[in-house]
């Protein structure tokens, strides 16, 4: 059976993301270092990792395989579940693919490099918004479907 894996700290779509869960009668876990309030829904299971650098981002990548789907903005553990052969999708809805992590994780090195060689430029980046809810609502299920299909070959 399918499974949906969050990487849940900072992520803003997490209600979200138990909603379809439950209408698609999926498990999800909720990945985090702590600080989560629990879930009541038997079918989200609260996962507390040691706290350290990638410890979330490392369980998640041990487990997500063909047939499952990853929410992360992490693209380096995107990278990972993709070569795992899982579906992965950014919390606006945005999916990483084997076309296109290669160049994500190229610019989110570029910008790694720009911000250290300037220190002004350390910008927040753009806030999220109820288009990028919609569109990650839109995502989740198109992904869901899709990593199902994979699941039952």
């Amino acid at each position: 059976m399918c499974a949906l894996y969050i990487d849940a700290d900072a992520c803003p779509v997490k209600a979200e993301a138990e909603r379809v869960a439950t209408r698609h009668k999926l498990k999800m876990y909720l990945v985090s270092n702590g600080g989560l309030r629990p879930s009541a829904n038997p079918l989200v299971e609260m996962v507390f990792v040691a706290d350290g650098p990638d410890v979330a981002d490392m369980w998640i990548a041990d487990r997500a395989t063909r047939g499952d789907v990853v929410v992360t903005g992490d693209i380096p553990l995107a990278a990972k579940c993709i070569a795992n052969g899982a579906r992965v999708l950014r919390h606006n809805g945005e999916v990483f693919t084997p076309a296109n992590i290669g160049n994500q994780l190229a610019m989110r090195d570029l910008m790694t490099d720009l911000r250290a060689a300037d220190p002004f430029r350390q910008g927040g980046g753009k806030a999220f918004t109820k288009a990028d809810r919609s569109r990650f609502l839109s995502a989740l299920e198109r992904e869901l479907t899709a990593a199902s299909r994979e699941k039952a070959e």
